[in-house]
């Protein structure tokens, strides 16, 4: 085990642990030890530093775990995955997975991260990546169904992602078209969809969940909108990491069997009870222009139906902000 995940391992109790503890644990110097925390807090890791009492991180975390992951997934879940990866940084999980996939990497390959250097969200925007805070998880799936297959994905997975998060007690979540978790206007969790291949043969798709855990106010400036997670929803100190991505990847890997079988129509009554749009006057921004009309949910295919002053629209793709209520 590297000697920087040896320290994160010992100082996750949220207690004051000496130079000279590390060094005798790692076997070497205290100036080792020292380089090394020096490394992790050049990297983002929040650390306190007190002469006389040592190291510690400012509460107890727990660290990413790949054997504790796969123990706490379902039967059908563990059949399914073909290794799951845990990093300590990583510039993407979706990067790292999507490079994997082209290298031939098999479907249910798991990659999950302490913390991003380059963390993504719809039209490359910025996902704010804080050490040891939230879930980074990304999954590798291979299908047949070709591209033009895949309409309403990452619908899917939005619903995918309720219901994991329903079985922890969040029961207020809902999802904004396409791919945004939201309770009472606020952003939980995302999903980015990435997929290569043909648009009638093989592909593979990269699953990618972010879940906001327990974000550290120093990270959240960096967030452009309203935002919670789910230690504050929960009222609790800390959330189980691990059992959170096993339940993320029993839902996930439920729901794209479901979408294999069946397609998006299976999921198109989950998606309407979980609809914060329906109903409101909704703004679609496009590359040339902006259209204006009341949401009407999705069809079918998982377009987006507006009701505008020249008749109801759909559409596949775009940003959409909700007004506000007059």
């Amino acid at each position: 085990m590297h000697p920087r995940r040896q320290i994160l391992n010992i100082l996750a109790d949220g207690r004051f642990h000496s130079g000279e503890e590390l060094g005798d644990a790692l076997g070497v110097s205290r100036m080792a030890v020292w380089k090394h925390i020096h490394a992790l807090r050049e990297s983002g890791v929040a650390m306190e530093v007190i002469r006389g009492k040592g190291y510690r991180f400012p509460s107890s975390v727990e660290l990413l775990d790949a054997d504790a992951i796969h123990a706490a997934t379902q039967p059908e879940t563990r059949r399914q995955l073909a290794g799951i990866e845990t990093l300590f940084e990583v510039d993407s999980t979706n990067n790292r997975l999507r490079q994997q996939a082209l290298d031939g990497a098999p479907s249910g390959r798991v990659c999950l991260a302490e913390m991003q250097s380059a963390g993504r969200g719809r039209r490359h925007r910025n996902w704010v990546s804080p050490f040891a805070s939230n879930l980074y998880l990304s999954l590798l799936w291979r299908t047949e169904c070709g591209i033009a297959g895949l309409g309403g994905m990452s619908l899917v997975c939005g619903v995918a992602v309720l219901r994991c998060l329903e079985q922890f007690g969040i029961l207020s979540g809902g999802l904004k078209w396409p791919n945004d978790v939201l309770v009472d206007g606020a952003k939980l969790a995302g999903i980015l969809i990435d997929v290569t291949g043909e648009s009638t043969g093989s592909c593979a798709v990269v699953v990618g969940v972010g879940i906001n855990v327990d974000m550290p106010e120093q990270a959240s400036g960096r967030i452009g909108q309203p935002w919670t997670d789910l230690c504050t929803l929960a009222g609790r100190e800390t959330f189980p990491r691990n059992l959170l991505a096993a339940r993320t990847l029993d839902c996930l890997l439920g729901a794209i069997d479901e979408f294999r079988q069946s397609g998006l129509q299976g999921f198109l009554d989950d998606w309407c009870r979980y609809d914060v749009m329906a109903g409101r006057q909704v703004d679609v921004h496009l590359p040339d222009r902006t259209v204006s009309g009341r949401a009407c949910g999705i069809d079918e295919t998982g377009a987006l139906l507006v009701e505008t002053t020249g008749g109801q629209r759909r559409f596949a793709s775009g940003e959409v902000s909700v007004r506000a209520a007059s």
